[in-house]
């Protein structure tokens, strides 16, 4: 697209569309989206959020992410099944080829699986042109070669995006994105002569800022969920909401927050009117029902 000071679709208030309707009477769309992500040795990370990178190997910083995947996400699995939660993971597609035991596992609990750039040590608004297409399209096939099924929803790493990444994710068969955090609902998006459609995702009910970047604590996060789901739930009489609970598992997956997450869980589930749905399911019913804005 071309460069522009208001995003690539039309300014619609929420209070001013047609009624979004989900399955069964449900006021709100639930999706999890754990973040399942391999970060190699061989590149520096920062120890702290506002440190600059240090120099490889980073032992501490890179064992942490590494704990996700030895660990977290296990613990994460176990909770998820037990409570009947299929979950949309976004992975980058190094964890297919570093450890196809967790891309395995999961699809094996018939979860969805959202292109998660190649690593998450690079960014597609730092390459150009060409490499972004590339990055996109390796990702995309090396996902669909690993679990069987080709993605059809993107997060880019860091939620980053150039003023060419819809176009070149239309081209590769998505239909939606979860990069853009500005509203409760989904909404249609120009992706050059075609369209694409945005998923509600959250930089609010993520553990990664929540957690990581402001040093909220788990009981933090907890009532983070409730609340968020209380407001949407209560707003979804009147017009469907989507919810989504953005986790890392080397965050939410340590045994002093588990806890905490199946707390938030079991508060969304103890109403009637929530629908537990992958992100593929809730913007393929948008669409069928006749997506206006």
């Amino acid at each position: 697209m071309e460069p522009s000071d208001y995003g690539p679709f039309d300014f619609v208030p929420i209070n001013k569309r047609p009624r979004v309707t989900w399955p069964n009477g449900a006021q709100i769309a639930v999706w999890v989206v754990p973040n399942i992500e391999f970060f190699p040795l061989t590149r520096g990370l920062a120890g702290h959020p506002f440190e600059a990178k240090g120099k490889a190997p980073t032992v501490r910083a890179w064992g942490q992410r590494d704990y996700g995947n030895r660990v977290g996400i296990w613990r994460m699995m176990d909770l998820f099944q037990k409570l009947g939660i299929r979950a949309t993971a976004a992975i980058n597609s190094d964890i297919c080829t570093m450890h196809p035991e967790i891309v395995k596992a999961a699809v094996e609990l018939k979860w969805e699986f959202m292109g998660h750039n190649i690593t998450n040590t690079v960014r597609l608004s730092e390459l150009d042109a060409e490499q972004e297409r590339q990055t996109i399209k390796t990702c995309t096939e090396t996902i669909a070669a690993s679990t069987g099924v080709r993605p059809v929803g993107w997060l880019g790493s860091a939620l980053a995006e150039s003023w060419n990444t819809l176009e070149y994710l239309a081209d590769e068969g998505y239909e939606y994105v979860a990069d853009w955090v500005n509203d409760d609902q989904p909404f249609l998006m120009k992706a050059g002569a075609k369209r694409i459609c945005a998923i509600p995702y959250s930089y609010e009910v993520n553990d990664s800022p929540a957690i990581y970047y402001r040093n909220g604590t788990a009981d933090e996060f907890e009532r983070i969920i409730k609340r968020q789901f209380d407001v949407l739930y209560d707003e979804g009489k009147t017009s469907g909401r989507v919810m989504a609970i953005c986790l890392h598992p080397f965050l939410m997956g340590v045994p002093h927050r588990i806890g905490a997450l199946e707390a938030g869980l079991r508060h969304i589930q103890s109403h009637d009117k929530v629908w537990f749905a992958t992100g593929q399911e809730i913007i393929r019913h948008y669409l069928k029902a006749g997506a206006t804005f």
